[in-house]
């Protein structure tokens, strides 16, 4: 198992090697990775799912993976919200969600650099065009992205924080490939830019749904919040959401911490520079992994304590492996969630 996956106190090359199994005994032939079999495919998770292969080095079942995406592409760019079992024929919601859209660019970016495939992203540049350009035709006249086109294709307009924070992380990423394939795309850098302002100091041009812990992280974690200004946002809601010893709740008040955003606040104090806190972060779930090297959904430590919902999820392991890999230094991810070979200066607060 690749060294940057061994990380004291949370896996060890056994435990990280039982982890990839987990995932890929999900995955179909077709390359499509849903939550677990039986369950559906959503886009956003099945790509997380793809890039946690690439830092295990399995580049070939990851490529399957974004091979289903392009296959399955609508014509407009999009993907539906939810696939049963991962059935491209079995749509289970025919919403069209942006974040769910935007995210093939960051799964795209690092393959790319996990493998320097040129070809790859050749292919799947036409791929990562039309997602982007669905994305922004979502755009809000404040930058924010609305967070879904209904199955008629009527708009939503109103916005989501975590979502747009999303879109903002592979925005970026589109305009690496982009810069990578020597094709410039200023309208999409000011769309991130107009975008990466909203999130930092528009706070009334989204819903609020500052009960759940990704509001509180994903600005930070998509790139838009840095610096001074992430510490405070991190330091202000810590002692809100996160249980010692046992991770991070999903929303407030309720009594139920959840593996996945453990592991995305554990990736984001790794980006913010405070490693000290993301191991923390991942030891103390260390709770919710199974006896077969995948890891449970959720924990609700009060009342009657047990594991919920009983599921262990292939984006819950996925997101475990991005962690331990950005802590254990692959190149790849680090260069993604770390922001490495990323754009930067295209957020001036110049904007109204």
């Amino acid at each position: 198992m690749a060294e940057h996956l061994v990380l004291p106190g949370v896996l060890t090359a056994e435990q990280a090697a039982e982890t990839v199994a987990g995932i890929l005994a999900v995955q179909r032939e077709d390359g499509a990775i849903p939550w677990f079999r039986g369950h559906h495919l959503d886009p956003w998770d099945h790509t997380e799912a793809a890039m946690a292969l690439d830092t295990a080095g399995e580049h070939e079942a990851a490529a399957r993976a974004y091979a289903w995406l392009a296959r399955h592409q609508n014509g407009d760019g999009s993907w539906y919200a939810a696939y049963h079992d991962g059935e491209p024929g079995n749509v289970t919601d025919r919403g069209l969600e942006s974040n769910f859209v935007a995210y093939v660019a960051v799964g795209v970016w690092h393959h790319y650099l996990s493998t320097g495939d040129d070809a790859f992203l050749d292919r799947m540049w036409p791929v990562v065009y039309a997602a982007v350009e669905f994305v922004l035709g979502l755009q809000e006249p404040g930058g924010q992205i609305g967070w879904k086109r209904e199955a008629d294709g009527t708009p939503v307009h109103d916005a989501l924080l975590t979502g747009s924070s999303s879109v903002h992380q592979a925005l970026r990423c589109a305009l690496a490939i982009a810069e990578e394939r020597e094709e410039p795309q200023p309208d999409w850098e000011l769309a991130a830019g107009a975008l990466g302002h909203a999130i930092r100091s528009h706070p009334e041009r989204f819903l609020d749904k500052s009960r759940y812990s990704m509001d509180w992280y994903y600005p930070v974690l998509g790139g838009a919040v840095t610096g001074f200004a992430a510490k405070a946002r991190i330091d202000e809601k810590w002692d809100d959401f996160v249980v010692p010893g046992l991770g991070v709740r999903c929303v407030l008040p309720n009594p139920w911490v959840t593996g996945g955003e453990s592991c995305e606040l554990a990736l984001t104090l790794w980006a913010m520079g405070e490693s000290d806190r993301a191991l923390e972060i991942l030891k103390s779930i260390g709770h919710l992994r199974a006896a077969n090297g995948n890891y449970w959904t959720g924990y609700v430590f009060e009342g009657d304590q047990a594991v919920w919902p009983e599921e262990q999820t292939t984006w819950t392991a996925g997101s475990l492996l991005l962690a331990v890999a950005a802590l254990g230094g692959d190149e790849a991810t680090v260069a993604v969630f770390g922001g490495e070979r990323l754009p930067r200066g295209l957020e001036p607060d110049c904007c109204a």
